[in-house]
């Protein structure tokens, strides 16, 4: 297949889409205090999103990093709104060029979970609706796609106030909240050497549980991406 010219708009076109295809939201039931209550929904493994297939193109299929690749962390924080940064930052930075998998992003996630353990399945299949497949990482690796979060809005949704009001004393442990998180999702990638850039809107919803049950935060759960709590 002839390499499109990326003097083309078409071609450029083309690649810009790669980087901002989105991953295909999952059927996520019960998010929210039905959720934190009844613990994970059943979920197919292969229904990941992933990206259209992008024009072949001549490139190591494993670009070889600048710098020694770390995986991102989620700082602790005793801070419930501090905490809820942190986890959304991490969440949404990840580079294929590392080396590492979505499987490794997502224990880093994983690892500020709630410590009981109760919603680690529910977690685990939160997070993996927010990442590529194996798939679409794979093919997002030919171009070193990277990416990264900025956050422009965050409180605590109104919606919640509701819930938390109807809910049972016995229902929600103290210090259970969640924001809502509005932001811009930073793509950034290489055609031809070329750095090519995409952006796109995002909003969410962490559920976290700190004080007085922890001493620090902890991560219990996450919305559908772009299905947050108003």
């Amino acid at each position: 297949m002839k390499t499109p010219d990326l003097s083309d708009p078409r071609s450029r076109h083309r690649v810009v889409a790669v980087l901002a295809a989105g991953v295909t939201v999952l059927l996520l039931t019960g998010i929210g205090v039905y959720g934190l209550i009844t613990g994970p929904p059943t979920r197919d493994p292969g229904s990941d999103g992933g990206t259209e297939p992008g024009p072949v193109v001549t490139m190591p299929s494993d670009p070889v990093p600048t710098a020694t690749p770390r995986l991102p962390t989620v700082a602790a924080a005793d801070d419930p709104e501090t905490f809820a940064r942190n986890v959304a930052e991490a969440l949404f930075a990840w580079d294929t060029a590392s080396g590492f998998m979505p499987l490794d992003y997502t224990s880093v996630i994983l690892a500020v979970g709630d410590p009981t353990g109760a919603e680690q399945a529910g977690l685990a299949s939160d997070i993996a609706s927010y990442l590529p497949n194996r798939e679409a990482w794979i093919e997002l690796r030919q171009y070193a796609t990277a990416q990264h979060l900025t956050i422009d809005n965050l409180f605590v949704p109104d919606d919640w106030d509701t819930a938390v009001a109807q809910a049972q004393p016995s229902q929600l442990a103290p210090g259970t909240i969640a924001y809502t998180i509005e932001g811009t999702r930073h793509r950034e990638g290489l055609w031809n050497d070329e750095e090519v850039t995409s952006e796109h809107s995002v909003a969410f919803t962490v559920f976290l549980i700190c004080g007085l049950t922890y001493d620090t935060c902890h991560l219990l759960r996450l919305s559908q991406p772009d299905n947050p709590l108003q």
